[in-house]
């Protein structure tokens, strides 16, 4: 590599790693936003935080990698052209595929950490955190009954308690349960208690009545002396839940096992994904072509790039866009899973060519 290619390629992975920080940063932010509520409100410990976002951090930097190498592509080669260093690089006998071998040494290197981070890292990780999350969501006590506040323990379960005392004992307690859409129950008892046994957290209530509504918006109340209420949290271990996509190797993406009755169901979303986990390490090449393709391919003009930057980020988006579009149609209609790589094939012989 020459002096010049060098120069090149260590301002590309200076602003490679700038932006990955500046992004990874904001995506981090913006999602562990919804991680705060249970630090703040829930009693968490802040090792506990920290934890959660780290375990997140390869999901981030996977989806900001190769943005963040076509960023640092048009900006260094948008400013060599503004600057007319281009000009001069070319009058010393450089073609266009000379002055891009940097950018594409640059897109290997991304496209390599990229797949480390698809194929083991964000797997492996998002694994740990669906686990701890797990955890802590079947640690009802410490995590989420709060004195005062109506807390959502699923989207179909809401508890209220007025007051805790000490060994689990609960004061005025309310408890609404929709698990059954046609029949919404809420109970209410003067107190009870919180037991944690081996089919999950469940709330024995004392002294109160049960409200249940039927499909004519009849009210039946039953008074009872003691009432045991399932709060529908598994007390399994974590290994016995069924793993997400996002959480899942590539074998077990691209030949899930038959015999688990959520991986026939989920067949083609899992295919879909592990489609999807060979094409995303692909994008740094394709980005990386479209920035420099349409740099070096505009003439010069006094006016900027400003035009030529709007049509590379318009392209970026459409590749995007067009990813994402289908990869949701592959996961219905497995056909068009191998069309998936058309996304970052497509830009990559349109640059080399």
């Amino acid at each position: 590599m020459s002096r010049l290619s060098r120069y090149i390629f260590a301002q590309i992975m200076v602003g490679l790693v700038l932006v990955t920080l500046a992004l990874t940063c904001a995506v981090w932010l913006t999602q562990s936003l919804r991680l705060i509520d249970k630090i703040v409100n829930r009693g968490l410990p802040l090792s506990v935080f920290f934890d959660l976002t780290v375990l997140l951090l390869p999901s981030f930097i996977l989806f900001v990698l190769p943005i963040a190498l076509f960023a640092s592509a048009a900006f260094l080669f948008g400013k060599l052209t503004v600057d007319r260093e281009i000009v001069v690089m070319r009058a010393t006998g450089l073609s266009n595929l000379a002055l891009a071998r940097p950018a594409l040494i640059a897109a290997v290197l991304t496209a390599a950490a990229c797949y480390a981070l698809s194929l083991y890292l964000m797997p492996a990780t998002y694994r740990s955190f669906k686990d701890m999350q797990f955890q802590l969501r079947a640690d009802y006590s410490s995590v989420l009954l709060r004195e005062g506040i109506f807390d959502s323990v699923r989207k179909d379960i809401t508890v209220f308690v007025r007051a805790r005392a000490d060994q689990g004992e609960l004061h005025g307690i309310l408890v609404h349960d929709a698990r059954d859409p046609q029949k919404p129950v809420t109970l209410m008892a003067e107190r009870g208690i919180l037991l944690q046994t081996p089919d999950g957290p469940q709330v024995v209530m004392i002294k109160g009545n049960r409200q249940e509504v039927n499909e004519r918006g009849q009210v039946s109340l039953l008074y009872f002396d003691r009432y045991v209420v399932d709060l529908g949290l598994t007390g399994q271990a974590p290994e016995a839940r069924w793993p997400e996509p996002r959480e899942r190797f590539l074998p077990e993406l691209l030949w899930p096992d038959q015999t688990v009755a959520g991986d026939r169901f989920y067949h083609n979303e899992l295919v879909a994904e592990g489609h999807r986990r060979l094409i995303t390490p692909l994008y740094p090449f394709a980005y990386v072509l479209i920035a420099v393709g349409v740099i070096l391919a505009a003439p010069f003009s006094r006016r900027g790039l400003f035009v030529q930057i709007a049509i590379a980020v318009a392209l970026v988006g459409a590749t995007e866009g067009a990813g994402l579009a289908l990869n949701n149609m592959a996961a219905k209609l497995p056909f068009l899973a191998p069309v998936q790589y058309l996304t970052a094939a497509l830009p990559i012989l349109l640059g080399i060519g």
